[in-house]
């Protein structure tokens, strides 16, 4: 899942579709809205989000409301923080290496 997740906000008008619904549910028309690209351009990225479990889908009548569903982000910013945490300790002891060498 992890990396259905990175590459779903490698786009930035992917990351723009979750800062929107980071402010509440929202119709897929007012999500497309801002987006110079047509609507069924911006479907096809919200598909991928969806594959991504980073939205959800509720259909009501005709309308289709699309929410933020945020836990993948945090399973990919806990594998950041591991990875940040593991270089830093690397590159310490590199310089240390470095250092006594």
């Amino acid at each position: 899942m992890l990396d259905e997740t990175l590459i779903a906000i490698a786009d930035p008008t992917r990351r723009a579709i979750l800062s929107r619904l980071a402010q509440g549910e929202a119709r897929v028309t007012d999500v497309a809205r801002p987006f110079a690209i047509s609507l069924n351009s911006v479907s096809k990225h919200i598909r991928m989000l969806e594959r991504a479990k980073l939205v959800r889908r509720r259909i009501e009548g005709r309308e289709h409301f699309l929410a933020l569903t945020p836990a993948p982000l945090d399973e990919a910013a806990d594998w950041i923080a591991e990875q940040k945490t593991l270089w830093a300790w690397r590159l310490g002891e590199l310089e240390k290496a470095l250092k006594d060498g």
